[in-house]
């Protein structure tokens, strides 16, 4: 059953995530004659932080975007927690739920902080307004921003917005949170704000996170396992040690012109 249909049953969220495994099987992609994605396989432990790294241009954020079927392959497939994504029954109610925290953020600028956040529970009239409040706070204080429900999103820093959209997703109790390019147009200090508040995620939530980006310094410092993609491919997967240690000539130069003067 799917988190609205239980919510309207019972009158609350159902409970708290546990993290789903990803098996991602030769997904194929075009536009075009443009072939995005050839030949993707994938396998995400339940649980795990999983990044996707690589320069711009490579598929990265098209690959998230089939994980939360904003995109349909033309060939191949995903499951998640088991299910195939694009099975021809896909629209039946899923066992997971999962959610996405947007390279922009995209928060509504005539909202309040509060009013973004518990946006999709008053939506789907998830709980009573009261259980909504608490759990706006609740939220909020686990990414940092406790009080801060009045403010607007024009009163904002860009990191204070990130969060709150990490906020937003974590009020949907995801099984399955998917990050694209969350470091972008963040400075250092934010940055590293930002990666202490996703690895807090793991000791008061523990969903398998999925993250594209370009920033190997913040993929190397946050996750379980990379994949580095290139043209197309997954040319790499390993831990992080392993990823700093290939011989790969590719991902070399990508280490090269991305982590100045990080230790191996």
């Amino acid at each position: 059953m799917n988190t609205a249909k239980y919510a309207q049953k019972t009158g609350k969220l159902p409970e708290q995530p546990r993290g789903v495994p990803v098996r991602i099987e030769k997904l194929n992609k075009y536009f075009g004659d443009n072939h995005v994605l050839t030949d993707i396989d994938l396998d995400i432990a339940a649980g795990e932080t999983f990044s996707i790294i690589g320069p711009s241009g490579t598929g990265k954020s098209i690959l998230l975007r089939h994980i939360i079927r904003l995109e349909t392959p033309d060939s191949g497939q995903i499951f998640i927690n088991g299910e195939e994504l694009f099975a021809s029954n896909g629209d039946r109610p899923r066992s997971y739920r999962s959610s996405m925290v947007f390279q922009s953020s995209a928060l509504f600028n005539s909202l309040t902080v509060a009013e973004n956040v518990g946006l999709w529970l008053r939506e789907h009239r998830i709980c009573p307004e009261q259980e909504i409040v608490r759990i706006i706070a609740e939220k909020l204080a686990i990414v940092g921003l406790a009080g801060k429900e009045p403010l607007r999103t024009s009163e904002l820093s860009g990191g204070m917005k990130k969060r709150v959209a990490i906020a937003r997703s974590l009020a949907m109790e995801p099984d399955l949170m998917l990050y694209d390019e969350p470091t972008a147009e963040l400075d250092p200090v934010t940055t590293d704000e930002l990666a202490e508040t996703i690895i807090s995620l793991r000791e008061c939530a523990r969903p398998t996170t999925v993250l594209v980006t370009h920033d190997l310094n913040f993929a190397l410092y946050l996750s379980d396992r990379i994949a580095m993609m290139h043209a197309g491919r997954i040319i790499e997967t390993g831990t992080p040690g392993q990823i700093r240690a290939s011989t790969n000539p590719l991902v070399q130069r990508f280490i090269r012109t991305t982590t100045k003067g990080i230790n191996s």
